[in-house]
């Protein structure tokens, strides 16, 4: 693990004088390539020096207890050397947590899609209850929202609703969203008092760059027509909606929110380069996932990973077994609790196979 640490390190000086090079300083692509790799590497190498420091710190205290000393001077160097120990440790298990290898996803803005399923209007109400939570999750990461595309029910709720959040590292706190979402509560609608079950699904996708998906134009048809609003009306008599199909895979791509057309298809296409991108990333995953499924699960869609159960004001996340009776502040956007439990849980995981490998 040490020469590793020592490599990373070494790395990471070098990628400081590359930065002050002026050739690369002139370069872009490159400027932009080492600046990633730098800010990748910061936390370990910060990390790492602080181990060496309390590793050093612990070595001279430990020298000074073979001299002569008064007897409260001792006990203050005891005192040390107890405090430095739990340190080291602490700061080995993170080393070993930051070593383990990165997502390559993980700092990259997000697609999320939120479908009502089983359940009809009760389903549509619960997917943009989900909408709402997750925008204020956004909000308190400091986090961007942008409504990409979206189908609404007569009473609020929504068929499907597809967004973007913008921020780093939102794919990485997001990620393990990715599945069925099953609510328990008596509806609106409901006169008998009797408890319903709904599901929703949400699917997170890593927005993918240009120069990830190659995407050839005249492997997509590009169909117009006017946006319409809830019941199916034509709220719009330009032809501003836009629908992308993507003929190799068969991928197809609205997107009516904004008036122009020319937005729409811009935001049409992040969405099926995000979408040919996870087409791609899950085929090729597909034969490693057979062999070893992550604790977590595979994300799959139709996985239920998670139960709301709002008679007795409470969320159980299946996948960790992890149950908290504060399902009104989940409901809120305090998932803080939840997405650290599965992150820790995912790091677990990875740390065990890294151990068996």
């Amino acid at each position: 693990m040490f020469e590793r640490l020592q490599a990373v390190e070494e790395r990471y000086e070098k990628l400081n004088e590359l930065l002050s090079d002026p050739e690369i300083v002139n370069d872009p692509k490159k400027l932009r390539e080492y600046s990633k790799e730098q800010s990748d590497l910061q936390e370990t190498v910060e990390v790492y020096r602080e181990y060496k420091t309390a590793r050093s710190e612990y070595k001279e205290a430990k020298a000074m207890l073979e001299e002569k000393l008064d007897p409260e001077m001792r006990e203050l160097v005891k005192e040390e050397i107890s405090a430095l120990e739990d340190k080291i440790a602490e700061l080995e298990e993170r080393l070993k947590i930051l070593l383990l290898p990165k997502d390559p996803n993980d700092e990259k803005n997000v697609i999320m899609e939120i479908r009502g399923a089983a359940g009809g209007e009760e389903a549509a109400l619960f997917a943009a209850d989900l909408f709402r939570m997750y925008s204020k999750y956004a909000e308190s990461q400091n986090w961007k929202i942008e409504v990409i595309d979206s189908h609404t029910t007569g009473v609020g709720g929504f068929k499907e609703i597809i967004f973007m959040i913008h921020g780093r590292g939102a794919y990485s706190k997001l990620k393990f969203e990715n599945g069925a979402h099953r609510v328990q509560r008596v509806p609106e609608t409901e006169s008998g008092g009797r408890i319903h079950t709904s599901t929703a699904t949400v699917a997170v996708l890593p927005e993918a760059e240009e120069i990830e998906v190659e995407i050839n134009e005249k492997d997509i048809r590009v169909d117009t027509f006017a946006s319409s609003g809830p019941g199916g009306q034509s709220v719009n008599t330009t032809m501003s909606a836009v629908r992308l199909t993507h003929i190799p895979t068969g991928i197809v791509v609205s997107c009516q929110d904004e008036k122009s057309q020319i937005k729409n298809k811009e935001k049409a296409m992040k969405v099926l380069r995000a979408r040919i991108y996870d087409k791609y990333q899950k085929e090729a995953q597909a034969e490693y996932d057979q062999q070893r499924k992550s604790a977590v699960g595979t994300g799959d869609r139709s996985e239920r990973i998670r139960t709301y159960n709002f008679p007795q004001n409470r969320v159980t996340d299946h996948r960790i077994g992890l149950t908290i009776q504060k399902l009104d502040q989940v409901m809120e956007g305090k998932l803080d609790e939840i997405i650290d439990a599965l992150i820790l849980n995912d790091q677990a995981s990875k740390l065990k196979n890294e151990e068996n490998a």
